[in-house]
């Protein structure tokens, strides 16, 4: 790549040489998640998946892509790069197994206003760690440089992912029924969802993130803000392993309950939440508490707890309940589905 070098381009802003040494930076991350299906290797025009079909009688393909979002701002601001891409993925994958499908792939894409190839091998490493949870493969990218456009310092992480199940398989409300219980699993924080205001309350641009907080147990607020994003496929596919009836699922993002949980509902159903049945994490107390932000921005805005909520048979709860201990997945029985045309109730 020696030949590569442009002397008007890099007078331009472009450093050509600084992408190939990215690449070479991040090749061992990405080849270290392959799993059975690629073909190829890192460095090619197009990454290639052939999936494994077999057993399949109808396999339907499922999509999902977002980015991380203003939450990116803390880790600039912290100079902390290496978890944030466990926040893209998981917000891809996630939303891919809310339809009961496994996710086979992911892609990233990466803008920035100066490529520094050690920021850009410290984004891929958490990509490649939110790949290894999900438990597919990282099988290309694209990393951007746009001087100019962007501040020599600034970037933006964003990404898709496919994922495949039978179409018997697909979990999509249709089954649910009057009296299926609720099953929520825990977040591990606000996740990557409602930074506007979370910057907003805490004028992140102007306090010392690295400081203790006692409210919330001795740690910071930026460690605290920048917990990634908890990846719930393994926990999903380990109830349908088990052979639990998921009925319904919904991934609880921007828009909290009141925007993500309707969306798994179908007419005349409404999902009743007793918001007493499982705890809340202090960020979200001293969110509210610094912000003062009445309850219902609250619920409309943050997970408040709970990252994902399943629908299952209310006959099945203590089993599901058993099989998330064993996958080591913090998990409450935290409601039932009614009759009503509410989507959500919070009670």
């Amino acid at each position: 790549m020696k030949n590569s070098h442009s002397e008007s381009y890099a007078a331009a802003g472009v450093d050509v040489t600084a992408g190939y040494e990215a690449v070479e930076r991040i090749k061992p991350m990405v080849e270290s998640i392959y799993i059975p299906g690629v073909l190829g290797t890192l460095g090619g025009f197009g990454g290639m998946f052939a999936p494994d079909l077999a057993g399949m009688k109808k396999p339907v393909l499922v999509s999902g892509t977002d980015g991380v979002g203003t939450k990116l701002r803390l880790a600039q601001l912290m100079n902390r790069h290496n978890t944030i891409g466990i926040d893209c993925v998981a917000m891809c994958v996630n939303d891919i197994i809310c339809g009961g499908a496994s996710p086979l792939f992911f892609l990233d894409y990466i803008a920035c206003g100066k490529n520094d190839p050690v920021r850009i091998a410290e984004i891929v490493e958490g990509i490649a760690e939110g790949c290894r949870q999900a438990e597919c493969a990282l099988v290309g990218g694209e990393t951007a440089e746009h001087p100019g456009l962007m501040p020599d310092q600034d970037y933006d992480v964003a990404g898709f992912s496919v994922g495949i199940v039978d179409e018997e398989k697909i979990i999509d409300g249709k089954r649910l029924a009057q009296g299926d219980a609720l099953i929520g699993l825990g977040s591990t924080g606000v996740h990557s969802n409602g930074f506007s205001l979370v910057r907003k309350v805490f004028d992140v641009e102007h306090a010392d993130l690295s400081a203790p907080v006692k409210d919330l147990g001795g740690k910071s607020l930026g460690e605290t803000l920048l917990t990634p994003t908890r990846i719930y496929v393994k926990a999903v596919k380990a109830l349908l392993k088990a052979g639990v009836d998921i009925h319904a699922i919904s991934h609880i993002t921007g828009g909290g309950f009141y925007e993500n949980v309707p969306r798994m509902m179908t007419d005349g159903l409404t999902a009743r939440i007793n918001l007493n049945s499982f705890p809340r994490l202090p960020i979200f107390n001293l969110i509210q508490k610094v912000g003062s932000i009445p309850e219902r921005d609250m619920n409309k805005t943050i997970n408040m707890g709970l990252g994902m909520l399943l629908a299952l048979p209310s006959g099945q709860a203590a089993q599901a309940m058993e099989v998330l201990g064993q996958a080591g997945e913090a998990a409450w029985q935290v409601g039932t589905v009614v009759s009503g045309d509410a989507g959500v109730e919070l009670i």
